[in-house]
């Protein structure tokens, strides 16, 4: 039996996981469909999020926790400092480079994810793990259109796409770091916190509006900070204390392939076959990795 589903927790870290990967997988759409520009619509997703998760927090009593050392602060903060960045470059680079471009390259954060946890904590990386790896990004590859998905953006939009993967993987690799120490939403209610106080001045610099002007604007940006936040990376925080990191990042590679039915669905953006195969061929490095 695999390592990663054992234990009845482990089993449940990974159903909490996928439901996280398609919880954020949903975020371009409410992205697409805002009233207010992208970085605007970045402070608003973190700012709605944050009441919620400070209530759940209380309610649950996770404040009788261990106190923390102002050093815990700090790591606590970090996760929060990365997603904001990794926000900030990838709405950015949809305004300087393709769609499919900026999707595609963002998507590479499990290559730095990987990396890091071998660097930094010298976690154990085999042939399988890696086989399964190439063939989902492979996947993500033809999901977007093939090679040929590269052409046509301009070079400083690509190289902010792969900044942002690679503060994407910063997150995942602080969130680890931290999730074995304190509780789901003691993390997030200090990591959403620091992504609020970080994107703030970055939206009020770019962004002329910073307040919808109707309920569906506030509807498309309270779906965006419950579904994709409060949700979506709370069940991932959550499946991080189960599960190694590098695997959890390889499985959010499912979201471009909700993205891409999603988009079918509610935006009436064809999926050929091309994008089929492609989603396949993510679901398959997937199960890949999970053997390794």
């Amino acid at each position: 039996m695999s390592p990663i589903t054992a234990s009845p927790k482990s089993r449940l870290a990974v159903i909490a996981l996928l439901a996280g990967g398609v919880a954020i997988g949903g975020s371009p759409i409410f992205v697409r469909l805002s009233e207010i520009g992208p970085m605007a619509t970045a402070f608003w997703r973190v700012a709605l999020a944050l009441l919620p998760f400070l209530l759940l927090w209380r309610a649950t009593k996770q404040g009788e926790e261990r106190p923390a050392r102002p050093r815990d602060h700090f790591f606590l903060l970090l996760p929060g400092v990365f997603l904001a960045a990794d926000l900030a470059a990838w709405h950015l680079s949809l305004h300087m480079t393709s769609v499919a471009n900026a999707t595609l390259l963002a998507n590479l954060a499990p290559v730095f994810v990987t990396l890091g946890s071998w660097l930094l904590f010298r976690t154990r990386i085999t042939p399988v793990f890696l086989a399964g790896l190439g063939l989902a990004l492979i996947g993500v590859l033809v999901l977007k259109g093939g090679p040929s998905a590269l052409g046509g953006g301009q070079l400083a939009g690509d190289a902010t796409s792969i900044v942002a993967a690679f503060f994407y993987a910063c997150y995942m690799l602080s969130l680890g770091h931290v999730r074995s120490r304190f509780s789901t939403l003691r993390i997030m209610v200090w990591t959403t916190l620091s992504a609020v106080i970080c994107i703030l001045p970055v939206a009020v610099f770019f962004e002329v509006d910073m307040v919808p002007a109707t309920l569906f604007g506030w509807a498309m940006l309270l779906g965006l900070a419950f579904i994709s936040h409060v949700g979506g990376q709370g069940l991932v925080t959550y499946a991080l204390a189960y599960l190694p990191t590098a695997f959890s990042s390889l499985t959010l590679l499912l979201q471009p392939v909700v993205a891409a039915i999603l988009a079918w669905i509610l935006l009436a953006e064809p999926v050929g076959a091309m994008q089929a195969v492609g989603g396949a061929i993510v679901l398959a490095g997937i199960l890949v990795a999970r053997r390794g």
